[in-house]
């Protein structure tokens, strides 16, 4: 009888820790919609500047805790150190675009063009990481095109004619898909930096440089309005709920590969709808939703063969 309930007791353990680590994947998708309402909020009072570097003053003092705790050395190998601040670059230029964009863009509009960021990885994936890549991921790069152009409307920002959609702010759209490039360009470091360096080191590392960088931006775009004690607690919260994030990120990682994960981030594109919608009364336009569905089929194009190659895999 024991041996009958044990024979299946690998494969139980194998869905209980995906379930595990979907969950705490799901967990980090909520920190950083979370985080992304904040700074809406907080860039409606505040210059951009001033909440990126609230931002990741906090996210700094986490990670350097975190690498304390785990007695996680700094120092690296030459290669893979310039490789770190590479990365770190790109998502300080994240940071330093995606504030200022959310000053211009509805919540759920400007999460929706910043998950065009996978379709960049496939365009930019040969020229970074010599990958091949094919008709069927460049279909899916065109489609989500479709659906960027859809959000972003430039026609309707020609023609503004009353009861038409005015579109989005192009300035606005133009800082997002910058931001967007740059979250590309974060992950195809991330890749090469895949079993070279441990997780605690990347994390310290960006949140370093992304410190430095909004440190150098804040100066040159000094803030002539601070914020008062209440607004300091939201902006320790939007900054925890970043590291939170990133901490549940590196660690679902480490139980789940990522391509089981990656449909669902698109998670995160429903809670920018319903948070926009809850806290800043901006419900997306019928062309909104429908560019951000191709967004969504797009990025499922590209995520879901790799799910199931990984569950084939297993069960072989």
């Amino acid at each position: 009888m024991s041996l009958l309930n044990d024979a299946p007791q690998p494969e139980l353990v194998r869905q209980a820790q995906w379930l595990k680590g979907c969950a705490i994947f799901l967990c980090s998708l909520v920190a950083f919609a979370c985080l992304d309402a904040f700074a809406k909020d907080l860039v409606g009072r505040y210059s951009a500047p001033l909440v990126n570097f609230a931002r990741y003053s906090v996210i700094i003092v986490l990670a350097w805790c975190l690498l304390w705790m785990k007695r996680v050395p700094m120092r690296v190998a030459p290669a893979d150190r310039k490789l770190l601040i590479y990365r770190g670059a790109m998502l300080g230029m994240v940071g330093i675009t995606f504030m200022p964009a959310l000053q211009y863009l509805p919540l759920a509009e400007g999460t929706a063009l910043y998950f065009v960021s996978p379709l960049m990885v496939v365009l930019l994936a040969p020229m970074v990481l010599r990958e091949n890549v094919g008709v069927k991921q460049y279909t899916a790069v065109g489609l989500g095109m479709i659906g960027m152009l859809c959000i972003v409307n430039p026609l309707g920002n020609v023609t503004g004619e009353q009861g038409v959609d005015s579109g989005l702010s192009l300035f606005g759209s133009l800082l997002m898909l910058v931001s967007a490039t740059g979250y590309a360009m974060v992950q195809l470091f991330t890749r090469k930096l895949a079993n070279r360096v441990q997780s605690e080191q990347i994390f310290a590392y960006s949140a370093l440089i992304c410190w430095l960088l909004g440190l150098v931006v804040l100066i040159f775009w000094w803030p002539t309005t601070w914020p008062n004690a209440r607004d300091t607690i939201e902006m320790i919260l939007m900054g925890v709920s970043g590291g939170i994030g990133q901490f549940l990120l590196i660690y679902a990682f480490k139980i789940v590969p990522a391509s089981t994960l990656a449909p669902l981030n698109y998670f995160q594109l429903v809670l920018a709808v319903l948070f926009g919608e809850l806290f800043f009364a901006q419900m997306p336009s019928l062309l909104s939703l429908t560019g951000m569905a191709l967004i969504v089929t797009a990025g499922l194009l590209l995520t879901l063969p790799m799910l199931f190659v990984y569950f084939r895999a297993k069960r072989a």
